[in-house]
């Protein structure tokens, strides 16, 4: 809902109103937005009126009441009518607007509504904290006991390093599946599509992307180091098709400490991307959500979503998938 300050717009001589949609956009975006869009439509029906005046203006030629006080009076009513019907219906031009720019918005879906990993405001994140018992500092002092009791090279021996490169299809989505559950858990986005184009842009884990000393990028979704990019990288040769013809060229591509990050990186790549709204818009449809990465020109390939499908639908994926559940991983 908007504040009073807000309303003032309706009058044409109340630009304290209009300076105020700043702050409502940190909030609303899609209400100050909607209030631009209408506030634009007056200026455009304003001019309209106007051009239709001065079309009239000859017959007005020898009026008596034809003088310069009618004229600014005129102008002002001109003005306020052309305010007050945009905040009606219109000529339509403050919902065409408001249609169009909705996709623009960082966080919003093409309808213009919140998306589900949209945070405005802190109250969005989750601030709740577990019931403290009063056991707890006995606990605590348990936990301290345990730590010193065992040294921290013996615990990094006892943590398995997951490999620069997978034997298998089986290894492959055994490991990295759980990852693309937790990256995908707020984006509504299917882990198991994640890990198909995983697939194809690795070759099941055998083909990674490596740096010139052989050291692993851990770059599973082959995403670029362009200049939005302030990370490590590497420089390899690879394929892209141009113009329906593959080509060899050499490109950076974007590298990461772990597995982890390259997943958390891929989610963080569609959502702050304007041209892949539409893609997490079908986030719960694989068909759709491929077809559109494609469209979107994620990769070259011009069967690129075909190829992502495919792999989802093979039994490799099904029996891992199907295993993983059965163990609560």
């Amino acid at each position: 809902m908007q504040d009073f300050s807000v309303q003032k717009a309706q009058i044409y001589t109340e630009f304290e109103g209009l300076n105020r949609l700043k702050t409502q956009a940190r909030t609303d975006k899609q209400g100050a937005l909607r209030e631009v869009a209408e506030q634009f439509e007056g200026l455009f029906l304003s001019e309209m009126v106007k051009s239709m005046r001065k079309a009239g203006d000859v017959f007005a030629e020898g009026n008596y009441l034809n003088s310069s006080q009618s004229k600014f009076y005129q102008e002002m009513f001109d003005s306020q009518l052309s305010l007050s019907m945009s905040q009606k219906q219109g000529t339509g031009l403050a919902e065409a607007l408001v249609r169009q720019l909705s996709r623009q918005i960082p966080g919003m879906d093409v309808e213009g509504s919140p998306m589900a990993s949209h945070k405005a405001e802190l109250r969005d994140y989750d601030r709740s904290l577990p019931v403290l018992t009063r056991r707890l500092p006995e606990q605590v002092d348990k936990v301290n006991a345990v730590a010193e009791s065992v040294s921290s090279s013996s615990l990094k021996d006892e943590v398995p390093a997951l490999p620069a490169r997978f034997d298998s299809p089986e290894s492959f989505v055994r490991h990295l599946l759980p990852m693309a559950e937790r990256a995908a858990a707020s984006t509504g986005i299917n882990p198991r599509v994640m890990v198909a184009q995983a697939a194809l842009e690795t070759g099941w884990g055998r083909h990674m992307i490596e740096g010139q000393s052989g050291s692993p990028s851990f770059n599973l979704f082959g995403i670029k180091a362009d200049q939005r990019w302030s990370g490590d990288s590497v420089n390899i040769a690879t394929t892209e098709f141009r113009e329906g013809v593959p080509m060899s060229e050499r490109a950076s591509f974007r590298s990461y400490p772990d597995y982890e990050s390259s997943f958390r990186d891929y989610v963080s790549f569609l959502e702050s991307n304007p041209r892949y709204r539409d893609v997490l818009a079908a986030a719960d449809d694989p068909e759709l959500f491929t077809d559109r990465l494609q469209e979107a020109g994620y990769a070259t390939d011009p069967n690129y979503g075909e190829k992502i499908r495919r792999i989802l639908n093979t039994d490799t994926m099904d029996t891992v998938s199907m295993g993983l559940s059965g163990n609560g991983e």
